[in-house]
């Protein structure tokens, strides 16, 4: 993704970070926030947009704005394509289609397995009861 020709539904700030920077750390704002307004996208479907904000409601502000952050790196460009990564993949899990469970029996010999395990469970039982002399 080029960080250079971005969407305008994507927004950006840049902050102080708590990351390594050494004398720079207090006076660059090197921390990169991606703010993406869910409700209001004309990118997504109704469907989508209600898929995305129960798939990630715990990373969206109440108004629906997914807000995403990164701040190792020591400078903004290098946070931003970290950040652009992050939020790519958020939105390409989300939308990825869980794989259908198939059912299936369970094996002759598991079964076996079980009932054998049963019956060593009730031979265990059955020494605890009190013997009748």
């Amino acid at each position: 993704m080029d960080p250079t020709r971005l969407h305008p539904e994507i927004q950006f700030q840049f902050a102080r970070s708590g990351g390594k920077g050494g004398q720079n750390v207090n006076k660059v704002a090197t921390k990169a926030e991606l703010y993406f307004n869910i409700t209001d996208s004309a990118l997504l479907t109704d469907e989508e947009k209600a898929l995305l904000l129960d798939k990630l409601a715990s990373k969206l502000t109440t108004e629906g704005v997914l807000v995403l952050y990164h701040q190792t790196e020591r400078t903004q460009l290098s946070n931003r394509e970290k950040v652009l990564k992050k939020f790519d993949a958020l939105i390409r899990k989300a939308f990825e289609k869980p794989k259908p469970r198939r059912a299936t029996k369970p094996t002759k010999a598991s079964r076996e397995e079980r009932h054998a395990e049963k019956k060593r469970r009730g031979e265990v039982k059955e020494g605890r009861r009190k013997v009748d002399f």
